[in-house]
This record gives C-alpha cells, sequence and structure tokens, in this order.
C-alpha cells in the first residue's frame, strides 16, 4: 500500500469511489455526507484525526439521519459536536432531498440518540475532546446515508447482492487506509456488523493487532436502552482497553 498522507486523503477517495452507485428500488435517495457536510467533516479530522499512533479505533456502520446525516461527523449528535467537539460549520444539500428526511445541518432539532449515547460517554469519562482523541478516534465504515420510498434508513446489511458489490469494496480499502495510517492497536466496531466488516476487510491484511465490538447505542437495542455506557465500558475492558 502507497504511503497515506492523511485521512483526508482517504475520505476524498472513498467519496469519489462512492460516486453513482446504482441503487435500485424501492431506494430512491442515497445522501453523501462527505459531500454536503464536507466542512464540518474535514474539520473533524483536521482537529481530532491527525495524531498517531493511536491506541483504538472504533468503527459505526453508516450516517443516522439526526446525526452524521446532519453535521457530517459520525454519531453525530448535533449538541454533542457543536457544544463538546467544538465543530460548526456550513452543511450543504444532498443532490435529492427526500421529502421526509430534510437536512438541516447544525439548526437539525432533533437528538441522534446513538451519538448522545457514544460521545455522552466520552464526555463524561474523559471530560475535554481533546483527552478522548489521544486514545481513541470514531470513523464510519460507510459513510452513504440511503433512504427507501418511505425514508427508511436502508443499512448495508439490507442492500441487494448487486448493491453491497459497489459500496463494500471501496468501504474496505478506506478500513484498511484508515488503519494503515491510524496504527491502532484495537479496532472495536460498534455493533455486530461492523464488527463482521472489519474483519472482512483486514483478514488478508498485515493487521496484528485485536479486534472486537462493543454494543451498538441504538434506541432500538433493548439491551442499549437498559444502560450503554456500563455495558460498552466493560466491553472494551475485556478486550484489554484500559479506561
Amino acid at each position: 500500500m502507497e504511503p497515506i498522507s492523511d485521512l483526508i486523503e482517504v475520505s476524498l477517495q472513498l467519496r469519489e469511489d462512492l460516486e453513482g452507485v446504482d441503487f435500485q428500488e424501492p431506494i430512491t435517495h442515497a445522501y453523501q455526507p462527505l459531500d454536503y457536510a464536507w466542512k464540518p467533516y474535514q474539520q473533524y479530522l483536521k482537529r481530532f484525526g491527525t495524531k498517531r499512533p493511536r491506541e483504538v479505533l472504533m468503527v459505526g456502520m453508516n450516517p443516522g439521519p439526526w446525526g452524521m446525516g446532519q453535521v457530517g461527523v459520525p454519531f453525530g449528535a448535533v449538541k454533542m459536536v457543536r457544544d463538546w467537539m467544538g465543530i460548526e460549520e456550513l452543511v450543504g444539500q444532498p443532490d435529492s432531498v427526500h421529502p421526509k428526511r430534510p437536512v438541516e445541518g447544525f439548526d437539525c432539532p432533533k437528538d441522534e440518540v446513538s451519538g448522545t449515547r457514544l460521545w455522552g460517554w466520552a464526555r463524561d469519562h474523559f471530560g475535554e475532546a481533546e483527552r478522548f482523541f489521544e486514545k481513541f478516534f470514531v470513523y464510519n465504515y460507510c459513510p452513504l446515508l440511503i433512504y427507501d420510498e418511505d425514508g427508511k434508513n436502508r443499512t448495508p446489511p439490507k442492500l441487494r447482492k448487486a448493491e453491497r458489490a459497489q459500496v463494500l469494496p471501496p468501504c474496505n480499502e478506506a478500513l484498511r487506509s484508515t488503519v494503515a495510517y491510524l496504527q491502532p492497536d484495537f479496532i472495536v466496531g460498534v455493533g455486530a456488523f461492523a464488527e463482521k466488516q472489519i474483519r472482512r476487510a483486514m483478514k488478508n491484511s498485515d493487521f496484528d493487532g485485536v479486534i472486537g465490538r462493543v454494543l451498538h447505542p441504538s434506541p432500538a437495542s433493548p439491551k442499549a436502552n437498559r444502560g450503554w455506557a456500563p455495558q460498552a465500558e466493560a466491553e472494551l475492558k475485556a478486550l484489554g482497553i484500559e479506561i
């Protein structure tokens, strides 16, 4: 693998590779936050994605409608990105907007529950964002936010085989590049799908660290609703990560 200059280069290449994916009905819209919300994501990378090696790389699945889909940052609950990370930039619009899924950027009034849980734990445990990012970096495996005709989020596991064949290979390549750049000791999937894709992507690489997972903080998970933070922290510790 050729030397990687930074994660901005990786992200721009992934954005280009995912342009023009041919989705079939009932999928009607595919948002690319790395395009219309590039400014805040670029600030996220500049502020928190340069230090290396990084001990822990946490990998989510894909954007949420009220998180990265609004402000470009993985698990990007607006208040956490703006008030805790100190990032607030202009957000544009997707090429085509689903009528049920507007993009309001940092003016979005809805709360991204998964992001509030993940970043809320980081804030409560580490205090300042810089302290968290000394040890951790959070990344989304697939940056596309995909909607069907009813405005439901189509996650990568629910894509057709032909659609996955277009989406997953560039996402795997970008993940390998991110790992090569950050040189983590641990890669932790946030949820089962993320862990599965990490293992597939890294299977033939020279990564010799630990791959594992933590519970996804989604409100759709009854287990996560019983207190995500202490469960995730226990899972991190079980992998050998000192918190």
